[in-house]
């Protein structure tokens, strides 16, 4: 099993490699009548395609979507909606001279010490571009959550260890870093050129929150729905680390300092992040995930071969400063099919 599904009820299945001939995808569970169409989808996919902003790969790919089934006459129509998406811009060759080596902070190890196989082409399944299916599955639930009002952003709070000094949702939609603070992009700009002529790459923080959430998603024991969301993000390649609400500022308050403390119009705080005892409380979710530099740099790194000989290593070709902003529609993508399976969920077990 190469785990390639996810959710229970609202669940996706996808396929495809980063060199292959496209990528695609199944969504099973979505109900009948939503509203959803190709160029609905294709929104989200244009915040994550390549070139989008300073930081991004030099690869152009249109991410051009085509739904193969499950939506009739504008509206989904309860069966599998399958979905793909063709690669263009593939250029292999760029890998060649490195087919035999394991690249630093890459699958390429372990996918061999699991599968015996590797494809050495940008890697194959452990790809970023693989995201884009996430993305289109995850635009099929946004529609879903819509007709219920619920409402998912996300964006920017930090870049290479230089955070926002505001947030401002709405800005992170005008702004090639997908930033709630336009007066910090300078800074951001810079970095990126900066770390860029030094060939290396930055990690950074992204924030997705989702408003309008009933009371009550989210299973007790071991379908928390902040269990569930960690699980969700800890599942996209590059983030190694996921907190919710006050996260681990948490750790370092006091009970009194942390406690959400209710009175007659509420909650008066919101340090639990909109979920208490793993269900979630009616409040803003608010979860972050943070990113780490991208692993192919042309800096020049120690590492062996497939046989065992040490050398060393610079990758050329075609890759992302920072995986910021590209990444940004894909948590968010993956904080909504998590949301679309839990109301399911909900659904089925309340009377």
């Amino acid at each position: 099993m190469s785990g390639d599904s996810f959710g229970r009820i609202f669940r996706v299945t996808t396929f495809g490699e980063s060199h292959g001939p496209g990528l695609g995808g199944v969504v099973q569970g979505c109900p009948p009548g939503i509203p959803l169409s190709e160029e609905m989808i294709q929104k989200e996919l244009d915040l994550r395609k390549p070139g989008r902003g300073p930081s991004s790969t030099r690869r152009k790919e249109e991410d051009r979507i085509h739904i193969l089934s499950g939506v009739f006459e504008g509206r989904t129509t309860g069966t599998a909606i399958g979905f793909y998406i063709p690669n263009q811009d593939q250029r292999s060759r760029d890998y060649s001279a490195i087919r035999d080596l394991y690249r630093p902070g890459h699958g390429d190890f372990t996918y061999d010490a699991k599968f015996g196989i590797r494809d050495h082409r940008g890697g194959g399944r452990s790809s970023g571009r693989e995201t884009v299916s996430r993305v289109a599955a995850g635009a099929v639930a946004q529609e879903f959550l819509k007709t219920l009002k619920i409402r998912v952003t996300a964006y920017t709070v930090e870049l290479g260890g230089v955070p926002a000094r505001t947030v401002n949702p709405e800005a992170a939609q005008d702004n090639s870093f997908a930033s709630p603070d336009p007066d910090i992009l300078p800074s951001w700009e810079n970095l990126v050129q900066e770390v860029k002529a030094q060939g290396d790459s930055l990690g950074g923080i992204v924030e997705v929150v989702a408003d309008n959430l009933p009371a009550g998603l989210g299973q007790p024991v071991f379908d928390k729905l902040d269990a569930r969301l960690a699980y969700a993000l800890m599942g996209v390649g590059a983030v190694k680390g996921v907190e919710i609400g006050s996260g681990f500022a948490a750790s370092r308050s006091k009970g009194s300092q942390n406690n959400d403390q209710m009175g007659k119009e509420g909650f008066l705080s919101n340090n639990a992040g909109g979920v208490l005892a793993g269900i979630s409380s009616g409040q803003t979710l608010v979860v972050r995930a943070a990113v780490k530099p991208i692993p192919s740099i042309a800096r020049t790194q120690k590492t062996m071969t497939r046989h065992g000989t040490e050398t060393e290593i610079s990758i050329g070709g075609r890759h992302d400063i920072s995986a910021i902003p590209r990444i940004v529609p894909v948590l968010k993508a993956m904080v909504m099919l998590v949301l679309a399976d839990m109301v399911l969920l909900q659904r089925a077990v309340k009377p």
